[in-house]
């Protein structure tokens, strides 16, 4: 009997530890549909004189994991550091750059100087989700509803 009890204390106590760490995400991740392009640190596609440097005054080093966001997207929570999940790609991205005033609804994945990858890349419609702070969700609901209205 004293085996069975211990069998199920340790269960429970495994079973709660499990759920714990479920939950334990601090965010919530929404999807959206964008239209996903992709953009290289090169003066033709940037700034003649400083094509490594973002909107936001980041510098960009190959390899890193950036998105530029349409500023209409910035309203719907994908602002400064936002991370971003593309199902293509098993790295996680963040919004570190912003597109020009006339895209809408876009996002610009950074491919280091690599040109032709970029254009393989192309044009393409998917579903990315991003991070919002589960406490800080109220607040983005809120700006959306407001949006909405206008």
């Amino acid at each position: 009997m004293v085996k069975r009890l211990l069998i199920f204390i340790f269960l429970s106590i495994t079973t709660i530890g499990c759920v714990e760490k479920v939950n334990k995400d601090p965010f919530v991740w929404i999807p959206i549909e964008v239209t996903a392009t992709a953009y290289n640190s090169v003066p033709s596609q940037t700034s003649d004189i400083h094509p490594e440097i973002t909107a936001w005054g980041d510098s960009l080093k190959p390899g890193m994991k950036v998105i530029a966001v349409s500023r209409d997207l910035i309203a719907k929570g994908l602002k400064y550091n936002t991370m971003v999940r593309i199902d293509e790609f098993s790295d996680t991205f963040y919004v570190k750059d912003k597109m020009h005033h006339k895209w809408r609804n876009s996002i610009d994945i950074y491919m280091d100087n690599d040109i032709k990858k970029a254009r393989e890349w192309g044009r393409r419609k998917l579903i990315i989700k991003y991070a919002v702070l589960k406490q800080n969700l109220d607040s983005l609901q809120a700006m959306s509803e407001i949006n909405n209205i206008e």
